[in-house]
């Protein structure tokens, strides 16, 4: 997958995307899977990347309560302690479901939790809600958690992005191994988003300690083609520069970021091309509806 004088090592990474922008800004990685909002930030901070491919869009975000809570909606929460795993792509997506129920973070007391100890936290009732990702299914099948919202209800627009990245100096150095890079990626996400694979896949990403069932319920609506996609389409384009606008506004980042010039989808249609898939997935406009051309 390389030529001779490079050498490709995939490695795995720990940490979200706070700590994936530490990284690349110590240039400990050259390529990155990261959410919307953690990718603006570093973009905002100065970092140089550029935007190679989709991973993982229009995903929820779900907000979970104890059992017995008598919180039944998002208008709930006013002045309860509610978990939130703060610059992340989840934050964001939280933070204008609140404005939907006429909410804000500081009608909340909001308590910064990773994934694991938003888990443990509504599981132990240490907090009176979270929201959080695919991982509170397990928590409702063991009976420790009730899920009481996801955003995806609410529309498109109430969900969560990610792609893949790659370092400016690394590509402007190695523009072969990022062709590469991507073209094996797209081969892969083919196959994941074919419906003849899903029990396989989901049985594959079930090796990473999330249960298949999760798995299940976090993709029961809609078709693999549309979370899976690779393609830099008007929607996301629409969905990463909404994302920096709202950045803006709440005072996540001190100065404005342009999505212009931040996608580079040459290797992408390079890949779609050699690979004869240039109308596999489909394409959406940035109001998130199908195009029909």
């Amino acid at each position: 997958m390389q030529p001779d004088h490079i050498k490709v090592e995939w490695i795995f990474f720990k940490g979200a995307g706070p700590a994936v922008n530490e990284a690349l800004a110590n240039k400990q990685i050259d390529f990155a899977y990261q959410g919307d909002l953690p990718s603006v930030l570093g973009r905002a901070n100065g970092l140089q990347t550029h935007l190679l491919l989709a991973s993982n869009v229009r995903a929820d975000v779900y907000l979970a309560v104890p059992p017995d809570s008598d919180i039944k909606s998002v208008k709930d929460l006013k002045g309860k302690r509610v978990g939130l795993f703060c610059g992340t792509n989840l934050q964001l997506v939280a933070d204008n479901v609140l404005k939907e129920n006429g909410l804000t973070e500081r009608d909340l007391r909001i308590i910064n939790l990773d994934t694991a100890a938003a888990l443990a936290a509504i599981a132990s009732k240490g907090v009176d809600a979270v929201f959080s990702d695919y991982s509170l299914f397990k928590l409702q099948r063991q009976g420790l958690a009730k899920i009481v919202y996801a955003s995806r209800d609410d529309g498109v627009q109430l969900t969560r992005q990610a792609h893949l990245l790659v370092l400016d100096d690394f590509e402007k150095a190695h523009a072969d191994v990022v062709q590469k890079v991507v073209t094996s990626v797209v081969q892969a996400t083919q196959w994941q988003s074919d419906e003849a694979n899903r029990d396989s896949l989901f049985t594959l990403w079930a090796r990473s300690g999330v249960p298949i069932e999760s798995w299940q319920s976090e993709y029961k609506q809609g078709q693999l083609k549309d979370r899976n996609s690779p393609l830099i389409d008007p929607f996301l384009r629409a969905r990463y520069q909404a994302v920096a606008n709202d950045a803006l506004r709440l005072n996540l980042i001190r100065q404005p970021v342009r999505v212009d010039g931040w996608f580079e989808p040459k290797y992408l249609d390079q890949a779609l091309k050699t690979l004869k898939l240039e109308s596999y997935w489909p394409r959406f406009d940035a109001s998130g509806k199908p195009l029909t051309s």
